[in-house]
């Protein structure tokens, strides 16, 4: 496979050279900052307006600090205090890209024990898929190993000790006069309360280059002896949520102060299947073990009442002693902030009548800071970010779309690029995947570890809509300027994903077409793989990125491939019946069958996530919408449905839909007081709902190709006004 030996972007390019080329940005786009005069938006103003306020204690508002690649999650008091009490809302998360462990495997299970052969369309086509085996045993035993291993670490815990007057331990009803803030443009958050009348003051802060936080505490409980820092280890549950508070199994991992000063400290800690280091520096006090396993107590020295600590976690051996120091981490988080606020895109509604536009401001303004947290690191990022694991911490690439999409449409594609170079590290998986099932090029799987091993899974292993996302996601880095060197870097990814989407298809020779499937699961994932073939969304991608895969070629001055333009030009019809798309061509009941009205309402994403197709009717599409909005069970929708349903209707020049669908009263499109999509008592947060709506509003405002006029995707009946600077066209 020689194709996969191309010269794509490092897995390892530093984080200081993105933040280089922001901050370059910055000085091309500065005066579209704080300037109103000639009409430009006042970012930091509009930034600023929607910093959050907590003046309670609520497990769904904790707020965050990170860089994309690393996120730490905290309570009221500024640390992670309380990580029981807020494990079932937005948990107290310590994460990073890096920090995977596995389970040592004292049985031996080969990954070819999850295998189940299959001929879907009876045509001697056998391929074998990795599953969840129903039938208990040896088969059963290893799927379950290989979806729980790898998982990823929570790093670890680091929150407050401190004691009333009687010498108990505070509790959580002890915290009362409660104000804490989060400073968007500066990425700080400044916590005060007070403990028995005694005021605390704490600021912290994540650095933009380092998995490292940084807090400064303030009060006379320090000279008292009575607050001090504890870091605990949790061990990880290697079940589908990991909260980072399990504390079982002690005997199974071990931790040790490896080295420290009167400064700062290493502390090791060594599982199953990795090893990584805490590194602490503080500005005076001492650590040492407690009679809790796993749990480490800084305590600040009782001659001053200013204590300043920093703690970075590292896979690395290194000295605490270059540990960046607190005022350090808040330069580093301040100019990085100001850094991405200035550069890229920005939206204004502030002089709106529409009393949503406030609303929508915030839920952008906080979508925007909560991604670049969570998901704007080298790897694609799990559906729950770096808080806390869903699917065990494992990323779904058909969610890349999702995450990723938005920071090019919001002019920050370098952000975007940073997980897109990933698929040329995977690509060697993703070709023997592709073999294994006798195709051609790269199969990306969907549920991945950060390793690209896929997981078994009885769906996931038959779903597709993620393999176009790889020429989406690589046409939208090159329409960013149309660089060439965009296309020398991507090309050879882009033939191969698109080598085996024009071999998948399956050739009906009475109807001299070609069909997709039998043999898949569309992204409406109720419909069984043995039956379902010709979904419409399915479709239409499958032509879209076909296509421009051709362009590509030409691009890069090569001939286009005749195999792929004799599926491009007999690929099945967009299905329908009654003047409506079917969500596939196998239902034709798709909107009288209860059950296939739940789910994503996915064939509405033919025309919206994806441009319009030759193959489509606008008429039957607009029909489609009304017929989606009328009959759908939109309590079983998740919360880029809305965003999705919103594309559609803008593309249908249906503004006033496209809003509508955006602030539909349903519980999954739910955004809490700290910018998350909340979706139900499982997962709390839901970054593709985020990235979702930045991905629309992006298109509302920048338009898409063909829309006529500004902002295309609002209305123009006088109550939305709308300031809106350095948007993509969307394709």
């Amino acid at each position: 496979m020689e194709w996969v030996m191309i010269p794509m972007y490092t897995m390892k390019t530093k984080r200081d050279k993105t933040m280089k080329l922001l901050t370059a940005a910055v000085l091309l786009s500065f005066a579209l900052s704080g300037c109103t005069g000639d009409g430009r938006i006042d970012r930091e103003a509009v930034v600023t307006r929607h910093n959050v306020v907590n003046t309670r204690m609520d497990p769904l508002e904790s707020l965050t600090v990170g860089n994309g690649a690393f996120a730490f999650t905290v309570d009221i008091t500024g640390l992670q205090t309380f990580p029981d009490r807020y494990a079932k809302g937005v948990a107290l998360g310590t994460q990073s890209e890096w920090g995977w462990n596995r389970f040592r495997d004292t049985v031996g299970y080969r990954f070819e024990e999850t295998l189940k052969t299959y001929d879907f369309n009876n045509d001697g086509n056998k391929a074998s898929y990795s599953v969840q085996w129903k039938e208990p045993g040896r088969n059963q035993d290893a799927a379950n190993w290989f979806r729980k291993n790898p998982h990823r670490l929570q790093l670890g815990n680091v929150g407050f000790d401190i004691l009333l007057k009687d010498g108990s331990v505070v509790g959580l009803e002890d915290i009362q006069d409660i104000r804490q803030e989060l400073n968007l443009w500066t990425g700080q958050i400044s916590s005060r309360f007070t403990i028995e009348g005694t005021p605390v003051e704490v600021i912290t802060v994540g650095h933009q280059e380092h998995d490292q936080i940084a807090v400064r505490v303030t009060s006379p409980l320090i000279a008292e002896g009575r607050l001090k820092v504890r870091l605990r280890y949790p061990f990880p549950t290697a079940e589908f949520l990991d909260e980072g508070n399990f504390y079982a199994y002690h005997d199974r991992h071990e931790t040790r102060i490896a080295g420290q000063d009167k400064n700062g400290a290493v502390i090791t800690h060594a599982l199953e299947g990795m090893t990584y280091r805490t590194l602490l520096r503080w500005s005076a006090g001492e650590i040492g073990p407690t009679d809790t396993p796993h749990c480490y107590r800084v305590s600040p020295a009782v001659d001053r009442e200013v204590f300043e600590l920093s703690v970075l976690f590292t896979p690395e051996k290194q000295e605490a002693s270059g540990l960046p120091d607190f005022d350090a981490t808040v330069r580093s988080s301040t100019e990085g902030w100001k850094a991405f606020w200035s550069a890229g895109a920005a939206i204004d509604f502030e002089g709106s009548t529409d009393p949503r536009a406030h609303e929508l401001e915030r839920r952008v303004v906080l979508s925007q800071y909560l991604t670049k947290v969570q998901c704007a690191g080298e790897y694609p990022p799990q559906e729950t970010g770096l808080t806390f694991n869903s699917w065990f911490g494992k990323p779904h690439l058909e969610m890349h779309w999702w995450h990723a999409v938005h920071f090019a449409l919001w002019g920050r594609p370098e952000l975007m690029e940073k997980s897109l170079s990933w698929y040329a590290h995977i690509a060697d998986k993703a070709g023997a995947l592709a073999s294994r099932q006798g195709y051609k090029g790269v199969r990306w799987p969907k549920m991945v570890d950060h390793e690209g091993q896929e997981s078994p899974s009885s769906v996931a292993a038959f779903l597709i809509w993620q393999q176009p996302h790889f020429i989406y996601l690589a046409e939208l880095a090159y329409r960013h300027q149309e660089d060439p060197a965009v296309i020398a870097n991507y090309k050879d990814l882009v033939f191969a994903t698109a080598a085996f989407m024009a071999d998948f298809v399956t050739y009906d020779e009475e109807k001299d077409r070609y069909n997709l499937g039998k043999g898949l699961i569309p992204a409406q994932e109720v419909f069984p793989a043995a039956e379902t073939f010709n979904p419409t969304y399915e479709l239409a991608y499958w032509d879209w990125a076909l296509r421009i895969a051709q362009e590509w070629r030409e691009r890069a001055g090569l001939s286009r491939n005749a195999e792929w333009d004799e599926v491009i030009s007999k690929l099945a019809p967009l299905p329908q019946q009654g003047g409506v798309y079917l969500a596939t061509e196998s239902a034709p009941d798709s909107y009288t069958n209860e059950r296939w009205r739940k789910d994503h309402p996915v064939v509405l994403g033919a025309l919206g996530m994806v441009p319009e197709s030759p193959k489509l009717d606008r008429r039957v599409m607009a029909a489609t919408l009304q017929k989606v909005w009328d009959t759908w069970f939109w309590d079983h929708t998740w919360g880029w449905d809305f965003p999705m349903t919103a594309m559609n209707a803008a593309r249908l020049s249906r503004p006033e839909k496209a809003l509508d669908a955006l602030f539909m009263d349903v519980q999954t499109n739910t955004y809490l007081k700290n910018g998350h999509n909340y979706q139900d008592d499982r997962l709390r947060i839901y970054l593709p709902g985020n990235g979702g709506l930045l991905a629309t509003v992006a298109m509302m405002a920048g338009g898409w190709d063909g829309s006529e006029g500004e902002l295309p995707g609002f209305p123009k009946d006088g109550s939305w006004t709308v300031k809106a600077e350095g948007f993509k066209r969307m394709p």
